[in-house]
């Protein structure tokens, strides 16, 4: 039965790719372009990735943890956690808050599990997707990862790491943030190019130092001083969970990120499920622990009136000494996550290259390095603008949230709605794993993501409406290029 199950998964993957690849090949002779012998491998050579990657697996459960804690656990952390407790009104409310956080990624990564498992494309989200709803969603959601999502949370990343590691040892003066995110993305995408092994051994090496680095904290937290007696914060007259959980789901976000390694991983009908539910129980176990250290450590109120929770953690406890290590820490956590981001980011761009001319460019994978360069070196450039732009015009924490915050959860909405269509339309092809309680528990996910949308337009202001804007830019794009296949298709 698992050798059966295993033929027809092959099957159902060179039979679309190849399909892929001969659609391709027909389309540039339609338009009267010469398809040379190079120009042929490189379509026989994307047709084939997913087949390729599933005969050679390069990534193990250790690595597909480590690359899905180091996304998840960046430098969120250090910062959502005044705002949970701003909006949650209680010490309890704020454990709660967290906990759900857990939930909710549970339930979501049992869909995400079954999705991986049984579409193992280095596509991931867009994959799914392009199969349940077609190209254009498709088009519009890589074009939002590479122009909001992906490239706005390296960003984001990167000039915390800046901020950070200025303080250690500063750089160009005010501009000294900005110089050190500059080289941050241009190290790390440099590494990624040079192939998957560099990237995943750089992975490996900081997620175990980030969450020991963040174990310490506890520890400190927790075995501090007692906090002042508790005081109702004044930086919210009223409770508001939604906003709450806003910024909690924010520092869950990531561990759907394994859908675009799924076709990369050893043992993958094992080790997908495995590494999903793993790494939810270490980072929620991580989350619960660091927020307990800070409400033991610092109290409700100066938890909710803190700009920098963990700093003030670590200055109450431990002094200057203790703020240092702080800043050591917060630059691991924000390196490590970085990478992981650059890892992930450019195989959606990859899978957009393959199925759209005007982005021909990226869907090139290099065999021998197993990863695509090109797609890299454009997320690359993509963040460095940003970067430049930042220097200029950064509006802070708040305003990156709302930026990403809407376009994620209505693309997150979509990929729990996939999952519906493609039970349907893809109801003979072999699910090596299925999601418990179907429908109540992709119906539940939905129904979060649908709330999460609603709250992130509701409480967000002029960020949310430039980051639907941006991703409505891609609109005409799109246009442009069924435009140029009609056209083509006409000669």
């Amino acid at each position: 039965m698992k050798l059966a199950n295993q033929i027809g998964e092959q099957k159902h993957y060179l039979r679309d790719n190849l399909n892929k690849a001969c659609s391709l090949v027909k389309s540039a002779r339609k338009t009267g372009v010469h398809v040379s012998k190079r120009h042929y491998s490189s379509v026989e050579e994307s047709a084939a990735i997913v087949p390729i990657a599933q005969q050679r697996p390069s990534l193990a459960l250790f690595d597909a943890v480590a690359i899905i804690v180091g996304i998840v656990i960046g430098a969120g952390i250090f910062q959502t956690p005044a705002f949970v407790a701003a909006n949650a009104g209680s010490e309890m409310a704020v454990m709660l808050l967290w906990s759900l956080g857990g939930v909710v990624s549970f339930v979501g990564a049992l869909c995400y599990a079954e999705l991986a498992t049984t579409y193992p494309d280095i596509g991931g989200t867009y994959y799914y997707l392009k199969r349940a709803f077609g190209l254009p969603i498709a088009f519009l959601f890589a074009w939002a990862r590479m122009t909001v999502i992906q490239t706005g949370s390296i960003v984001l990343l990167a000039f915390v790491f800046g901020d950070y590691f200025s303080g250690l040892m500063p750089l160009g003066g005010v501009y000294s943030s900005s110089i050190y995110a500059t080289l941050v993305i241009i190290l790390l995408t440099g590494l990624n190019i040079l192939g998957l092994c560099p990237g995943k051994w750089t992975q490996n090496l900081l997620t175990p130092a980030k969450v020991l680095g963040l174990l310490l904290v506890v520890i400190i937290g927790i075995f501090s001083s007692a906090p002042p007696p508790y005081t109702a914060p004044t930086t919210s007259t009223s409770s508001n969970w939604g906003l709450a959980m806003v910024f909690v789901l924010l520092s869950f976000g990531g561990w759907n990120e394994a859908a675009y390694i799924s076709a990369e991983i050893k043992n993958r009908r094992r080790n997908m499920v495995r590494s999903l539910l793993w790494s939810i129980g270490i980072i929620t176990t991580i989350y619960l622990l660091i927020n307990l250290a800070y409400l033991r450590g610092l109290g409700l109120t100066a938890m909710a009136k803190s700009e920098a929770v963990g700093a003030a953690l670590m200055d109450k406890t431990a002094g200057t000494s203790g703020a240092l290590f702080l800043s050591v820490l917060v630059a691991i956590c924000t390196l490590g996550a970085i990478n992981a981001t650059i890892l992930t980011g450019a195989r959606s761009n990859f899978a957009l290259g393959q199925d759209f001319s005007l982005f021909g460019f990226m869907g090139r994978w290099q065999q021998q390095k197993e990863t695509p360069v090109q797609a890299l070196l454009l997320q690359g450039i993509a963040s460095l603008v940003l970067v430049f732009l930042g220097t200029i015009t950064r509006k802070g924490f708040e305003t990156i949230v709302d930026f990403t915050a809407p376009v994620f959860w209505f693309f997150f909405l979509l990929s729990a709605i996939s999952l519906f269509v493609l039970r349907r339309k893809d109801h003979d092809i072999v699910r090596p794993f299925q999601v418990p309680f179907y429908p109540l528990t992709p119906l539940l996910f939905c129904l979060i993501c649908g709330y999460l949308l609603y709250s992130s337009l509701a409480y967000t202001g002029i960020g949310a409406i430039t980051g639907v804007l941006v991703v409505l830019a891609g609109i005409p794009l799109l246009l442009w290029n069924q435009y140029r296949q009609h056209l083509f298709g006409n000669h």
